[in-house]
């Protein structure tokens, strides 16, 4: 006879890491006590630089400028060179008047209205970012609430309810209320007897009547208990005619095709649980209130060409990318937060196995296309006030505006949240066929009103940006395992840093998690030297 024992807490952290990735086996490590909610307890207490030290910091990220920033403060003289016209990287706000240009030329000019802004890259800020948090409170950058939960936006699945959008809560509650259902019949009727105590047993059906809203015989139905949260067919009133008519349930199959669970568990995920945060006036707001923290030291529109490095320092050759002058730029140590598939080509100064891991790592695709609308139909016609309707389409989702509500204005509604395959569909178009595939697909939700409203759209796709080629290093558990280590080791004077260079990956939190640690070993090394 085989035994049967329960695996360790190692093993399922490991077949955790497999079926879900880095970021599964984190959050699992924290429900279990092996991680904290962020590993951030504080500013780094880096102080007595050798005097004349020099530090060069190659991007204006959120990592570069935070290294930059804490640097100064140990008292290095830091110099940024910066690709682009302005600071924060992918912390970017598109506003009316802006141009993108991808990779093959194709250029668009976003039209929104003033004050209106899509945010292509990172959009929220969780609770427990405390990094982000910190600084963004230090450096003035007013924050309001992103609003993440809305039971009252949607849920569209092509192949369930005839392809009928339903309202999340709807659904939400009527899987919760059919699991209930057969779970407490299971457990009353004793067929859960050898795997539950008798007293559990009890508690755990009236924990299920109560929680799965069953009546008296532990059947979910259609009353009005169970509608007092899914909502009703006739709401309360007043007066005579102010009794509720409760909601008809839909039945167990139809949810089940709806797979309402994936939004369910989307929003019990560690890094997508309320409460959230987003700057007031665009997520650029926290790349400039950065930048304010460093006068003078951001070289912009300089083309890094070359990084070397010997005994006496590092250098770097980069190009103003306006003039096309060339010059060099010197240091005794080099923070490079450049993404690691443009660093690959300047193929820089370093050892093998820190080349190796700079390959190692492949960028995702993401796509994100902002629709201006003439009017807040969603609030107006649906009662939708922020959140996220999701769709099993490639635009994945839409999301609602979080500031402006009630508001007789345009207003710019995130059309298109699109990852992996669909990531790759809309990149794969010219901007003019995004727009319309996003106002396509993102009809089922608002088909009076989708098109109608509409009034102008820009899309950005992250795989076709020059300046990044992708949104954020993609690791797995195996890549990590053989290159992680090699990535984030300081070689010689030379020590990365960026999302790609964290468990963190796609996070500002990460970007700056990686910088701060970064610092802190070249501060090390600068003081033994």
């Amino acid at each position: 006879m085989i035994e049967e024992t329960a695996p360790s807490r190692r093993d399922l952290l490991m077949m955790i890491g497999k079926a879900g990735g880095a970021l599964a086996m984190y959050q699992a490590m924290t429900a279990l006590g092996h991680a904290a909610e962020t590993q951030f307890t504080g500013p780094p207490a880096l102080s007595g630089a050798k005097k004349g030290s020099r530090v060069l910091v190659l991007g204006a990220g959120l990592a570069g400028m935070l290294a930059a920033y804490e640097l100064r403060k140990a008292g290095y003289a830091v110099q940024i060179l910066e690709y682009q016209n302005r600071p924060g990287g992918r912390n970017i706000s598109i506003r009316g008047g802006d141009k993108i240009v991808e990779v093959g030329g194709a250029t668009q000019t976003c039209e929104f209205q003033p004050g209106n802004y899509l945010n292509p890259g990172p959009w929220r800020i969780p609770h427990h970012h405390r990094t982000l948090l910190h600084y963004c409170k230090a450096f003035g950058v007013e924050l309001e609430p992103f609003i993440q939960l809305n039971h009252n936006a949607f849920v569209h699945q092509s192949k369930a309810f005839g392809g009928k959008p339903q309202r999340y809560r709807e659904l939400a509650v009527d899987f919760r209320g059919h699991v209930s259902d057969l779970l407490a019949k299971s457990l009353n009727a004793g067929q859960l007897d050898a795997k539950v105590s008798k007293e559990d047993k009890e508690r755990l059906i009236e924990a299920l009547r109560g929680w799965g809203l069953l009546d008296g015989n532990l059947n979910y139905t259609s009353d009005l208990h169970v509608s007092s949260q899914r909502g009703y067919d006739r709401a309360p009133g007043g007066g005579i005619k102010g009794a509720p008519t409760p909601s008809r349930i839909n039945n167990l199959s139809d949810v089940l095709d709806s797979q309402v669970w994936n939004q369910m568990g989307f929003f019990f995920s560690y890094v997508m649980q309320t409460t959230m945060f987003q700057p007031k006036g665009g997520m650029d707001m926290i790349g400039k209130g950065f930048a304010k923290q460093l006068p003078g030291v951001i070289t912009y529109n300089a083309k890094v060409t070359k990084i070397a490095q010997g005994d006496a320092g590092v250098s770097v050759m980069w190009e103003d990318v306006k003039s096309g002058k060339v010059s060099e730029a010197k240091a005794d140590y080099c923070v490079c937060t450049i993404p690691l598939a443009v660093l690959a080509q300047i193929d820089p100064q370093v050892g093998a196995p820190m080349k190796a891991a700079i390959r190692a790592v492949p960028y995702s695709g993401q796509v994100k296309i902002g629709l201006e609308m003439r009017r807040r139909f969603w609030e107006e016609n649906y009662s939708i006030y922020g959140g996220h309707s999701f769709t099993d389409q490639a635009i994945g989702l839409i999301s609602y505006p979080n500031f402006d509500f009630f508001k007789d204005k345009p207003a710019v509604l995130l059309g298109a949240f699109a990852n992996g395959i669909g990531g790759f569909q809309l990149a794969g178009m010219t901007p003019e066929q995004r727009i319309e595939a996003a106002l396509a697909q993102g009809s089922v939700f608002h088909p009076a009103e989708y098109r109608k409203e509409f009034m102008n759209g820009v899309s950005f796709a992250w795989s076709r940006a020059p300046w990044i080629l992708g949104c954020c290093g993609s690791w797995t558990e195996a890549s990590r395992a053989q290159h992680y280590q090699n990535l984030v080791a300081m070689d010689g004077r030379i020590v990365l840093a960026g999302e790609h260079a964290s468990y963190y990956g796609c996070w500002m939190e990460g970007a700056l998690l990686s910088a701060l640690d970064a610092i802190e070993r070249l501060h090390k090394k600068a003081l033994a030297a």
